[in-house]
């Protein structure tokens, strides 16, 4: 405590007045704090009454209760620890966990994905010691139909939880699914592939986007990255075509595509920057804009237009036929 046990209340009111007005920020002050980690986000959030509530902050590491050790600190640095300490009394784990096992079976949705890899094409021989895609669907079945199912904080009900499914489905149908299986997911929705437009618009609209992501890292080897908006339109009509003609890997595409656009800049980053610095003057004197400098040294500028994006993702487009290589 800032003022010891024996304070007044009149020394409380004042050193309460202080802190309000931040005058006590490098106060020093010695407390109790956990001695497994730094306070941070990490584990997962429930809401409740309006305030959220980190789960595995209240329970520590492997749930076990946190150690605790003193520590000498100023005002500021303790304010995370007393805040997330009287969080966690305000809350006891006992309150954290009824409320969880409630909002997962009242506002529950469980999402699984690829359930077509557990279905079978009709007419289709199983071999070996593969397991039966058939005993899968039995085992998600009762989940699904509504069932009880133990976790290590207690039994938790499925009757009221949203399951959705889905699927690529080009080997299997939805129709090869168990009858039982289908019944219980009678709501079913077919979705159109990606145009030119949506692969546009993942490629320039997220914050962190796909072409910003691709100039970050090599602008860490120096290379000022650019691509054309004349490039962008051509990447997604290119990502469209490819997925048409080849296979349709959805927004995947786009990661095998900006990959092979930077290919080549990228193993050659370390040679072009250093190219121009050596001759950083007559690169910029010159009408070239492949060189500039900059305040951390000399940059090289790659630019990516239409033409390269034609001329690199070519082959793409080229199907290759496997059928030879099988016995």
């Amino acid at each position: 405590m800032v003022l010891g046990e024996g304070a007044s209340h009149e020394d409380i009111a004042e050193a309460r007045e202080k802190y309000r007005a931040g005058q006590l920020e490098d106060a020093t002050v010695e407390i109790e704090v956990p001695t497994s980690k730094m306070p941070g986000p990490e584990g997962f959030t429930i809401q409740t009454g309006g305030m959220s509530v980190n789960v595995v902050s209240v329970f520590g590491p492997g749930g076990l209760p946190k150690g605790k050790e003193k520590r000498t600190m100023t005002v500021a640095e303790a304010r995370p620890y007393l805040e997330e300490m009287e969080t966690e009394r305000q809350f006891p784990p006992e309150l954290i966990i009824k409320e969880a096992i409630r909002v997962a079976e009242q506002e529950g949705i469980v999402f699984i994905d690829e359930i077509d890899k557990i279905v079978n094409p009709s007419g289709m021989i199983r071999h070996g010691s593969d397991p039966s895609a058939e005993g899968v669907q039995r085992d998600l079945l009762p989940m699904i139909e509504g069932s009880v199912v133990s976790t290590k904080h207690g039994p938790v009900a499925t009757d009221h939880m949203l399951f959705i499914a889905s699927g690529a489905f080009t080997r299997a149908k939805p129709s090869d699914m168990m009858a039982e299986l289908q019944g219980r997911l009678p709501i079913r929705v077919e979705l159109k592939g990606l145009t030119a437009a949506d692969f546009e618009r993942i490629l320039t609209e997220p914050e962190c986007n796909m072409i910003y992501q691709q100039q970050q890292l090599l602008g860490c080897e120096g290379v000022d990255l650019v691509f054309t908006p004349e490039a962008v339109k051509e990447i997604a009509a290119m990502a469209e075509q490819i997925n048409k003609e080849v296979e349709n890997i959805g927004a995947r595409r786009l990661h095998t595509v900006l990959e092979r656009l930077v290919e080549d800049i990228s193993f050659e980053a370390p040679d072009k920057v250093a190219e121009v610095g050596v001759d950083i003057v007559a690169a910029t004197d010159s009408d070239s804009s492949s060189a500039k400098q900059s305040a951390g040294g000399p940059t090289y500028v790659h630019i990516i237009d239409k033409e390269d994006v034609q001329v690199k993702l070519a082959d793409l487009l080229k199907k290759q036929d496997l059928d030879k290589y099988i016995i």
